[in-house]
């Protein structure tokens, strides 16, 4: 008998030691059984498509390719006549040439094959060029993911990264699949969810983001038999926004990243990264914080990223990275949906990042972080002077929020939907934010778009609703 094989006979029966025991291969540097005073458990790491079939929901086992989008890919090749697919003939599109001002000054013009590539039909996974360059530059280059589990690594560009995400929950979660998700997070991502009927684990968070102790008992005390009262199957997915989360701005450090993907890696989880504002860091820069993309020696992460915040929302480019199974497996939806991400906007970003370079861009990314921050500080400094002692609230290191607590409120709900507005303050009550629905004396506020002054008015105001706010319990 092989040592692994050992070693799963092991960890399948129920073996204990009294000490902290790992046991790692030095080659693949895959941990083969660990535990600590609990049942040994043998980790898995992903090694062909076949490892991922468990984890796929009923609605995308059942997806098949469409047999024309599947001739897509045919339709550039040498000597390649088409008759097949239904394609619109580009001699009849309206555009000659589309030029874009930059704010720098910088010029574009689409015209000619590319600009007849943007206007007609093009790949599921996004215009070819496109594909290539952020695999090569925003992926490789900025994440370096290991390369030691032999399943090969896909992108996919998106109608924005909520788009993304919807196709992977559809992917991984039916009626009923437990999700291990952060609690506050994404409202977007709770509006698809909910209505979905997934169970939502709430995983608790504080100041440094989600805690990877609270992640670790949720697992190991989690119990499978639902008939004598259980908590039905072990959840299979986490969900993160692990850089300037939405609402509460934290982000994690590299400690707890390593921490909660050596977890993942225990209770075979996949991770879902939702990252949009991976670039938007107000304090260091990214290239410190490295992604769990980057961690991911079991192939085990799906990573979302956005343009969203850093070149345009309205262009809706987003793009998702991870295993190439359930990539194809995301793109099957797109085949069946909206067939492929705007090609307009896609040559458009593919222009601009290429002609900016990667000085371009970093230069573009430093002032768009430089604007951020500043609005940060703006906001903090009317915070300390119009809030302090009626809400608490931490400086976010990243992202465009500020997660506040109104002291002496129950539920932030009603003064800030009704009253707030009578008073001309629009904030987001912390209920929203919440997995499953109770009160919440939290509010988000955004700092991105009012004018400092603005800002300061806006908080003058809030101030002056929790003076007189009858149900704060110091106001008497």
């Amino acid at each position: 008998m092989t040592f692994p094989a050992i070693l799963g006979r092991l960890a399948t029966s129920g073996f204990r030691l009294q000490r902290s025991v790992v046991v790692q291969d030095t080659i693949t540097g895959r941990i083969l059984l660990s535990g600590n005073n609990s049942v040994y458990r043998e980790q898995r790491c992903f090694t062909s498509d076949a490892d991922y079939d468990e984890f796929l929901s009923t609605t995308s086992k059942a997806r098949k390719p469409s047999a024309i989008r599947s001739l897509q890919p045919l339709v550039n090749l040498p000597g390649m006549i088409s008759l097949g697919g239904g394609m619109p003939n580009a001699a009849t599109f309206p555009f000659e040439k589309l030029t874009m001002e930059c704010s720098s000054g910088l010029e574009l013009t689409l015209s000619g094959k590319s600009l007849e590539e943007a206007l007609q039909y093009s790949p599921t996974p996004g215009l070819p060029a496109l594909n290539a360059f952020l695999m090569e530059h925003l992926i490789m280059e900025e994440h370096t993911p290991p390369d030691r589990t032999g399943v090969e690594r896909a992108l996919t560009i998106t109608q924005g990264s909520q788009d993304g995400l919807s196709k992977v929950f559809d992917m991984l979660l039916d009626a009923d699949d437990a999700l291990l998700v952060e609690s506050p997070t994404y409202s977007g991502s709770l509006a698809y969810l909910q209505p979905k009927g997934v169970r939502l684990i709430e995983m608790e968070t504080d100041e440094g983001g989600l805690i990877p102790e609270n992640l670790e008992a949720t697992l190991r005390n989690w119990d499978d038999h639902t008939s004598c009262g259980g908590d039905g199957p072990r959840p299979k997915v986490l969900y993160t926004i692990p850089t300037g989360g939405n609402p509460t701005g934290t982000s994690l450090s590299l400690e707890r990243k390593k921490r909660i993907y050596e977890i993942a890696s225990e209770f075979n989880l996949l991770i879902l990264e939702d990252d949009p504002y991976y670039y938007l860091r107000l304090e260091g820069d990214s290239s410190k914080h490295p992604s769990f993309l980057e961690l991911d020696t079991d192939a085990r992460v799906i990573r979302f990223d956005s343009f969203s915040k850093i070149l345009s929302s309205g262009m809706r480019i987003g793009f998702v990275t991870g295993p190439k199974p359930l990539i194809e497996r995301v793109n099957l939806h797109t085949q069946a949906s909206n067939l492929h991400p705007t090609g307009v906007t896609q040559a458009m970003v593919l222009a601009l990042l290429e002609s900016w370079g990667k000085e371009g861009w970093k230069a573009h990314l430093e002032g768009v972080c430089a604007f951020y921050r500043s609005q940060r500080n703006y906001f903090l400094s009317s915070a300390e002077r119009h809030l302090t002692g009626l809400v608490e609230w931490n400086a976010p290191d990243a992202g465009m929020f500020i997660w506040m607590k109104l002291l002496g409120v129950d539920d932030a709900q009603e003064l800030i939907e009704t009253k707030a507005v009578e008073s001309g303050v629009l904030l987001v009550p912390g209920s929203v934010f919440l997995p499953n629905p109770r009160h919440s004396p939290y509010v988000r506020a955004a700092f991105s778009t009012a004018s400092p002054q603005d800002m300061d008015t806006a908080l003058e105001r809030l101030a002056s609703l929790l003076g007189g706010n009858e149900s704060r319990k110091n106001s008497k």
